[in-house]
């Protein structure tokens, strides 16, 4: 935001060096990038953050000058003389897209002479880098920087139907800017029109047909407020940016419309002549901005802020911001109301800051003692560490990618199902413009560089968000994941992920379902649960999906949601005794159907085996000559322990009989 020395005085008593004005500002959070002279006057470069869009304006910059140096704001009152005849006489307006425009407010005026803008306006334009361009445009662009509330004016006689409409873009319609550039539309865009067309691009830029001319000799001010959302979106699927989409983008004061509109008509007449009609086109209502009361504590500064700041002068600073006090102050408190500019206001320690930049940082000496406690790293984080950690040790290496991918990718690995995909426009991303939802695939593009770079043993792990779904309120839109790749058969993979869940909870159970994700190779894809939850998936990638990607090696791939983790971690060191007796190792080798599964299988072993087995472990699978077509077998490892003592071959033998028993006759095994 460019501001004129000059300019300034119009708004507040300047008698203090322009050094020292911009040095308060800078301190008082508007960051000074550049003071330089421009023909006789002085133009300050200011650094506006998003979040103080009342200061897009030398109105919003002098309204911080006056409460830093306590000096009177002087406002223009903005009272335009009118004529008898009313504005609703001779045009109309309608919102016919509310949720993209709250309110339109038109005024005519009528018999006006377009030419040159004053020298004194001009210098002020100029001094900002605008460039004067005549009479009518440079009033609404003199307005747009004393105020910061866009506005636009058209030639009211080329308005088909002599009415304005406030609506959605049609499928297929197109509008050639002021530019003098054509632009195709989109039904989610805004646009002003006439009885039969397009006019303006809402809140971004006017058409080149309505423009202001030579010839022009009636004029409809526009003054409105806009969606940000919609204008954003707008002007960047179009690449067209200007002032005013800036502003909006960051919201008006929608409480300034009515001021700035009849400002701009005062400034019309003053500079072009001809004649107001009287009151103005209304459409809709101002937008309801909620300001719930916020209690400041006294106390509360002198803990944050490690100094004392009067009681009085801190009700002083939040008054000459305009925050009005609701009832009486007490000793400990008082309530507050941010006026409509300031929406960024919302909490205490808004109130607090807005007292300590005021008051001034430079007052908090560098050695003040503000009480600080100890922070514990949130849940999320030490899981993250843990899941780091485990895969580290187990060879992989972490990849952080972009969250884009190209439609290619997007439809490599979709576990989640067929979802609409998240696209963003921009300029920058014409080709990968998908937010993705799998972290899969870009995993897989840095295994595949990995490969033509000789490197053909690359594990990757990442942990970053899916993006599902752009409504925030649904609790699975942007699900936290940890997704690998490696070069290890599925059950190593399946090992690692077992670390993962046992890392962050001991007596955590992993269990697994067979699924037929279309990325898999058949039969060696599975859902993963976690203590019964559905947690991710698992499998080895299919050799036409390999072939595609022109990946060399067999690889694997998981994806699992992190939020599970979180859920039943449990981070607290536990004491575990070194086993004092030795462990005996038994292997059973059972014949089943084909459509038993290792889990079924193993949850009958455990069920069986009794208090002495320690654990189990895969020890192979076999398809092939000796075992029947619709056979296969299972190597189980079965781990026995006994914390007292030695155990003897009859106690293990027992086990291993039981075991035999259940996995008979509950499973039709047969021992090979």
């Amino acid at each position: 935001m460019i501001v004129s020395w000059n300019w300034l005085k119009e708004y507040i008593r300047l008698d203090m060096p322009v050094e020292t004005l911009a040095d308060r500002l800078m301190m008082a959070g508007l960051n000074l990038e550049e003071i330089a002279d421009v023909e006789g006057d002085i133009a300050i470069d200011l650094e506006v953050t998003s979040n103080r869009p009342d200061c897009l304006g030398h109105i919003g910059i002098a309204r911080e000058a006056a409460v830093l140096f306590e000096r009177e704001l002087k406002i223009p009152p903005a009272r335009p003389p009118e004529v008898s005849t009313p504005a609703t006489s001779v045009t109309a307006v309608e919102i016919a897209a509310p949720d993209l425009c709250p309110q339109y407010t038109a005024r005519v005026i009528r018999n006006v002479k377009v030419g040159p803008s004053p020298a004194w306006m001009a210098r002020r334009l100029t001094t900002l880098g605008i460039r004067p361009i005549n009479n009518i445009v440079d009033a609404t662009n003199y307005v747009l920087m004393e105020c910061g509330q866009p506005l636009h004016a058209f030639d009211f006689d080329k308005l088909h139907g002599r009415r304005i409409v406030v609506r959605h873009a049609r499928q297929g319609e197109k509008l050639i800017a002021i530019d003098r550039r054509e632009y195709e539309l989109s039904p989610e865009m805004c646009v002003i029109a006439d009885a039969d067309r397009p006019v303006a691009l809402a809140g971004v830029m006017g058409g080149l047909e309505t423009e202001i001319s030579d010839t022009t000799t009636n004029v409809l001010l526009e003054v409105a407020d806009f969606a940000s959302i919609s204008i954003r979106s707008t002007a960047r699927k179009l690449g067209l940016h200007s002032p005013s989409s800036y502003r909006f983008e960051r919201g008006v004061d929608p409480q300034n419309l009515d001021w700035a509109s009849r400002r701009c008509a005062e400034l019309i007449l003053e500079t072009a002549g001809g004649e107001l009609l009287s009151g103005a086109v209304v459409a809709g209502a101002p937008r309801a901005i909620e300001r719930a009361p916020i209690v400041l504590r006294f106390s509360e500064i002198q803990r944050i802020l490690g100094i004392s700041i009067p009681r009085e002068e801190v009700l002083r600073i939040l008054a000459a911001l305009s925050i009005e006090q609701q009832g009486e102050a007490t000793a400990e408190s008082a309530t507050f109301i941010a006026p409509s500019w300031r929406r960024d206001l919302t909490r205490e320690i808004d109130l607090i800051e807005e007292a300590a930049r005021i008051h001034g940082y430079h007052q908090i000496p560098e050695d003040v003692l503000v009480p600080l406690a100890v922070s514990e790293r949130p849940l999320r984080d030490r899981v993250r560490d843990r899941v780091r950690n485990v895969l580290v040790a187990g060879g992989y290496f972490e990849a952080i990618t972009l969250s884009f991918v190209d439609d290619e990718s997007f439809s490599i690995f979709q576990p989640w199902g067929e979802r609409q995909p998240l696209r963003v426009e921009h300029s920058s991303r014409k080709r990968e413009n998908i937010l993705r939802q799998s972290l899969v695939p870009s995993l897989l593009a840095c295994r595949r560089d990995n490969e033509r770079h000789g490197n053909f043993d690359a594990r990757l792990f990442e942990l970053a968000r899916g993006y599902l779904t752009a409504d925030p309120g649904k609790p699975d839109a942007e699900p936290p994941l940890v997704s690998f790749v490696t070069e290890q058969p599925f059950v190593e993979a399946k090992g690692a992920v077992e670390a993962l869940a046992l890392a962050c909870n001991r007596a955590a159970a992993i269990t697994v379902r067979p699924c037929e994700l279309a990325a898999f190779e058949p039969g060696r894809g599975c859902e993963v649960f976690l203590n019964g939850e559905p947690w991710g998936w698992l499998g080895e990638l299919s050799t036409e999906l390999r072939k595609q990607l022109d990946l060399r090696d067999p690889v694997t791939v998981a994806e699992l949601r992190l939020t599970n983790l979180e859920t039943v971690a449990d981070l607290t060191p536990a004491y575990t005794p070194v086993p004092q007796f030795p462990a005996s190792e038994r292997d059973l080798n059972f014949v089943l159907d084909e459509a038993v599964t290792w889990q079924e299988l193993s949850d009958v072993v455990r069920e069986s085996a009794g208090p002495l087995l320690e654990s189990l472990s895969f020890g192979g699978q076999y398809r092939g000559p000796q075992i029947p077509a619709d056979k296969k077998s299972y190597v189980v490892t079965l781990h026995y322990r006994s914390p007292e003592r030695t155990l003897t071959n009859e106690e293990i033998d027992a086990a291993q009989k039981k075991v035999v028993e259940a996995c008979e006759a509950r499973l039709g095994a047969k021992l090979r």
